[in-house]
């Protein structure tokens, strides 16, 4: 699971179904995938979003 969230974070466009086969293999349904994937996503939005706003950088 962590190695796929950093591959979306470091190279999202390099996923292929290899990538979600290793996370069925792992246990996790489609429902798990779907989370797993939003979640990365959603935390590398909101942190690209704070970091082009200078969000704490004081």
């Amino acid at each position: 699971m962590l190695d796929f969230a950093v591959k979306m974070t470091r190279a999202p466009w390099t996923h292929t179904r290899a990538d979600v086969d290793k996370l069925r293999a792992a246990g996790f349904d489609d429902t798990g995938v779907l989370q797993i994937t939003m979640i990365a996503a959603y935390f590398n939005y909101i942190n690209r979003i704070a970091d082009a706003l200078g969000v704490g950088k004081d």
